[in-house]
């Protein structure tokens, strides 16, 4: 238990202090509740020698000042050990989330969505029941047993010794029904990961599922996976059915001894009358401890089990980081010199995809790259900022490996559009000031220029309220032009050394195309700019083409010149005309 546990230990030790003060809170409160029963006999047995109203004021004092130490001691000891497992639950969220930020996309390919939101919430929420109510109740139990045991044992060791016979039992049943509560709570966590991995697939793809009208055939499907995780919800339902009424049945046969024993020794004078309900209370007081006992192996159980499921997570450290990064680079910077020296790649799972692309795009020129789909145009460019890592000195930025400078310098000095646009589900504003680095400091007319530059603007300013215009979830209430050119704004506005547009106007006619690159010019001048196309009419303006066939660059040069050689961008070239001359006649 402890080995899983001890992904913890860390966050446990930074709060050691709030767990000290919590511990000497619980044991003022245990020690005040020991002393009721005390109390209470001791005022039995008072009365007995006679009774008046001053012994009585006397008594029920001195019960209240000890249920006032009690009550104090109690929230004191709430307030601090769920406070402290608050804290741990906060900072561990934040570690999850920064470890999480920091994987390659290729851990969010093997991880699902869902899977990851449910150890994130479920699991961490686990966790702190783990680190806070079962911390705190089996210290109580612990704590109040060892006070109590001494005053038992002085009242009559004979009636303890009966009375105790029993709790063995309860902690056999707590072994045996721990483990297998342990192994359906993994299933049951496992199984909810699946749910929220389907229920967050089938919000995001809502409009494919609506036009497919697979509606009644997703629901089916979710409620399939909702009946299993039911079930084994029951199943664990069951088995803590089980273990409270035994736990009760074994606690119930401790009280009907303390009857039966216990009488007999104040029948035979052995014990006053007092000292029987003194030790009466005591094992009434230790009936909730111990049927806690059932509740707190769940908790632990449960805990442990999503630690695993988290520490899962955790160990996956980032294949992309800071390692061989020169701390001299910092905050160096970049002029934009990019190369690829006999680039080989290819993904982890997969077959090789660029092979020996050498290629260099001087400082302030631009390069458009054509090809056909699947030729590795995207996978190209999203090497240079190290979304994936190629080959150590395979890919060079002014005349560096890229895995010299450090993560955030390199990704700083990038302006990145990707083919698959995504928008947050914020105001259009935001949008466009994400990822600057100044954004507390731009002013509203940046992001409107960086709007007109994408020519979007305009079309911004029409809605009710303009800028701030919430865009939805993955900007649903935009068309993909809109998105597109939202996005390309939000690249612009953070002036980047190196601009990669990858096949960012493919949503866009090619009237709007035409006014984007006007706008462009002026941009990418002073600026390394690579444009992934499919129309000529975004490639032909570029310094160089280069074109992309299965992994290798099958021609480069200018547009005039590729027109030349009469290969594949001569084609793509009198195809594309000849489409657009079919339409001007339409």
């Amino acid at each position: 238990m402890l080995s899983r546990l001890s992904p913890l230990f860390p966050y446990l030790r930074r709060y050691w202090r709030s767990f000290l003060l919590g511990g000497l809170a619980l044991i003022v409160y245990n020690t005040a509740k020991a002393m009721v029963p005390l109390l209470v006999g001791g005022a039995i047995d008072d009365m007995q020698h006679g009774l008046s109203v001053l012994k009585v004021e006397h008594h029920a004092l001195r019960l209240l000042a000890v249920a006032v130490v009690s009550g104090i001691a109690l929230y004191l000891t709430r307030q601090i050990i769920i406070g402290a497992s608050r804290e741990i639950e906060f900072d561990l969220r934040n570690d999850l989330f920064s470890h999480l930020e920091a994987q390659p996309p290729e851990f969010f390919q093997r991880h699902r969505t869902g899977d990851i939101m449910a150890r994130s919430t479920n699991d961490l929420n686990a966790v702190r029941q783990l680190l806070g109510p079962a911390i705190m109740y089996s210290a109580n139990t612990v704590v109040f047993t060892a006070l109590a045991l001494p005053f038992m044992l002085r009242i009559s060791p004979r009636l303890t010794l009966f009375a105790f016979l029993p709790l063995p039992f309860a902690s056999v049943l707590v072994q045996y029904f721990g483990a297998r509560i342990h192994n359906r709570f993994e299933r049951i966590q496992a199984m909810f990961s699946d749910i929220s991995a389907q229920a967050e697939e089938n919000f995001s793809g809502a409009r494919l599922i609506r036009a497919f009208a697979q509606e009644e055939a997703q629901i089916a499907a979710f409620e399939t996976s909702n009946r299993e995780y039911i079930r084994r919800s029951l199943m664990l339902a069951r088995l803590m059915a089980m273990l409270w009424p035994t736990l009760e049945f074994v606690l119930g046969i401790s009280l009907m001894i303390t009857l039966l024993v216990g009488g007999r020794e104040v029948v035979l004078h052995h014990i006053s009358v007092g000292d029987y309900t003194s030790y009466s209370v005591y094992m009434v007081q230790l009936t909730w401890p111990m049927i806690a006992i059932g509740w707190v192996v769940n908790l632990v159980q449960r805990g442990a089990a999503s630690v695993v499921r988290i520490d899962s997570l955790m160990q996956e450290k980032p294949s992309i980081d800071d390692s061989a990064a020169e701390p001299s680079l910092k905050n160096a910077p970049i002029a934009g010199t990019v190369e690829f020296r006999d680039l080989n790649f290819s993904y982890v799972t997969g077959a090789p995809v660029l092979h020996g692309v050498s290629l260099e795009i001087p400082a302030g020129s631009s390069l458009a790259i054509v090809g056909p789909t699947g030729s590795g145009k995207t996978t190209l460019v999203s090497l240079i900022p190290r979304l994936y890592d190629a080959a150590p000195g395979a890919v060079l930025i002014d005349g560096r490996p890229i895995a010299e400078y450090p993560l955030h310098t390199l990704r700083s000095a990038i302006g990145f559009v990707p083919q698959e646009t995504f928008l947050f589900s914020t105001t259009i504003a935001d949008n466009i000031a994400f990822g600057d680095t100044e954004t507390t400091a731009r002013s509203h007319e940046s992001i409107v220029d960086a709007a007109r530059t994408a020519h979007i603007a305009t079309e911004i300013s029409e809605f009710p309220a303009g800028f701030d215009t919430i865009v939805g979830e993955r900007g649903l209430t935009l068309s993909g032009g809109q998105k597109q050119r939202t996005a390309i704004a939000r690249a612009l506005l953070r002036e980047p050394a190196i601009l990669i547009l990858d096949d960012a106007l493919a949503s866009v006619d090619t009237y709007t195309e035409e006014q984007i690159l006007s706008g462009l010019r002026a941009v990418m001048q002073n600026r390394t700019t690579i444009l992934i196309a499919h129309r000529v009419s975004t490639a032909r303006n570029a310094d160089r083409i280069a074109v992309l066939v299965d992994g290798r660059i099958a021609e480069l040069g200018t547009h005039d010149e590729l027109l030349a050689r009469g290969g594949y961008y001569t084609d793509l070239f009198e195809k594309q005309s000849l489409d657009e001359e079919i339409l001007t006649a339409q």
